[in-house]
């Protein structure tokens, strides 16, 4: 591993990209403290103190805290998530979108393309709610906007709209001049920024003595069983054998080898944990602006997070949409008739449709157990902070994007050296690299 990591270093490319990520981040982190023109951060961030379990609270937590400070990238890039998947899904039900997905650089171009009109939109639209919500929203019947003129809302509608643009092309090119994942590690970057001071606060409760050493100890044990769960469960694959027949042309005969179709056991990452989170929380948080109300204060009562019906059905939904969204991913007929094309089977089983529902069989047994799994990570904060009393916020959510994430930026690294025949992080002996 160690020997991995001097070998970045090594080769001049690899470390170019290394740095340049490392400079986009760094710009990233910089501009996560420049505030939007006329808001009371003070008030606001009170507020968001009282909201952490709500879906504003989800979404602070994806953008770094820059929600609750109305920084300039207050928005994060979550509208660029959420048109990628909105593009994602259109291109498996959309004919136009389904000949674009096939014509191969030329249609990820207009689909690339397509995606950053969206994200511009979705960005003016959210941005807009948010100078509404702001020009409405009091603490302690202080404003957060104490002069809400025409301006100033559109101030912070262009000022976030702008910050969404900027961290989009920032993804961008950390993805084509750095290391790659360019949205993925601003994402990452976002929930790690908050993983110092949450550490602080733990080490000033355990000198202060408001957290015991044996619960510190205990809970340091059970984050790294969890992790290494997570990574278990993430890595995790069902490998169909695959073998394709002999073909002779002239004097040289292709193919006869045998290989696998690898299926991860949890296809759709931690996208089902946010869309069933966003989904449940609509209800509460609508009632919540009818206070005082007798149904209002029932539904945010019996859906409140930390109360059993509302993780039962965050479960059942991780699970309802982790089928779906991985049946928008993967198309077993795809599958199936590009085996054929190419000349290859699954042993024992008929080329075309046998193999595409023998495939779509596979991933339904194989999607109920990681989905079950992340679902329990995700209801792990609300099991730890009301069962067993944990003073502070353990989030299962960000373990899981952290460890993707991780993963992934690890695999490019890896085939990185490998191209240029270094030892990659997973490779066991030493190959020496050539001078």
């Amino acid at each position: 591993m160690l020997d991995a990591f001097r070998n970045l270093w090594k080769v001049g490319d690899i470390r170019k990209r290394i740095l340049i990520t490392l400079l986009m981040l760094a710009v990233y982190r910089l501009g996560s403290h420049i505030p939007a023109p006329g808001v009371n951060i003070a008030v606001l961030t009170a507020y968001f103190d009282r909201v952490r379990g709500s879906v504003l609270g989800l979404f602070d937590l994806f953008v770094g805290g820059n929600l609750s400070r109305a920084t300039v990238f207050a928005l994060g890039i979550m509208p660029y998530i959420s048109a990628s998947i909105i593009l994602q899904i259109l291109g498996a039900t959309i004919p136009y979108y389904q000949r674009l997905s096939k014509e191969g650089e030329e249609g990820r171009r207009k689909m690339t393309q397509h995606i950053r009109y969206l994200t511009v939109g979705i960005a003016i639209i959210h941005s807009s709610s948010f100078s509404i919500f702001l020009q409405n929203l009091s603490v302690s019947g202080i404003p957060v906007l104490p002069n809400p003129t025409l301006f100033v809302k559109f101030s912070i509608i262009v000022t976030m709209t702008a910050g969404t643009i900027f961290l989009m092309w920032l993804g961008e090119l950390i993805t084509e001049n750095g290391i790659g994942n360019g949205v993925s590690l601003l994402i990452m970057m976002s929930i790690l920024a908050r993983i110092p001071t949450e550490m602080l606060q733990l080490w000033q409760m355990l000198v202060a003595g408001t957290v015991s050493w044996i619960l510190g100890f205990g809970f340091a044990v059970f984050a790294v069983l969890v992790v290494a769960a997570v990574v278990l469960v993430t890595q995790a694959q069902r490998r169909i054998p695959v073998q394709y027949a002999k073909r002779v042309k002239g004097r040289k005969v292709y193919g006869g080898q045998s290989t696998h179709l690898p299926l991860n056991v949890n296809t759709a990452g931690v996208i089902p944990i946010i869309f069933a989170q966003s989904a449940l929380m609509i209800v509460p948080t609508f009632a919540g602006f009818f206070k005082g109300k007798a149904w209002a204060d029932w539904i945010v009562n019996i859906l409140s997070p930390s109360g059993f019906l509302y993780n039962s059905l965050f479960v059942i939904l991780i699970i309802m949409f982790a089928y779906v969204y991985t049946a928008i991913v993967i198309n077993p007929q795809d599958l199936a008739a590009n085996l054929k094309k190419y000349g290859g089977f699954i042993p024992g089983i008929r080329p075309g449709r046998n193999t595409a529902e023998y495939i779509d069989k596979t991933i339904a047994r194989i999607t109920f157990p990681g989905a079950t799994f992340f679902g329990i990570i995700a209801v792990l904060p609300v099991i730890l902070t009301t069962k067993f009393r944990l003073p502070f916020y353990f989030g299962g959510t960000s373990i899981i994007i952290i460890v993707g994430v991780a993963l992934d930026t690890a695999r490019q690294l890896e085939s990185q050296l490998l191209m240029r025949h270094y030892d990659g992080f997973m490779r066991k002996g030493r190959i020496r690299g050539r001078r």
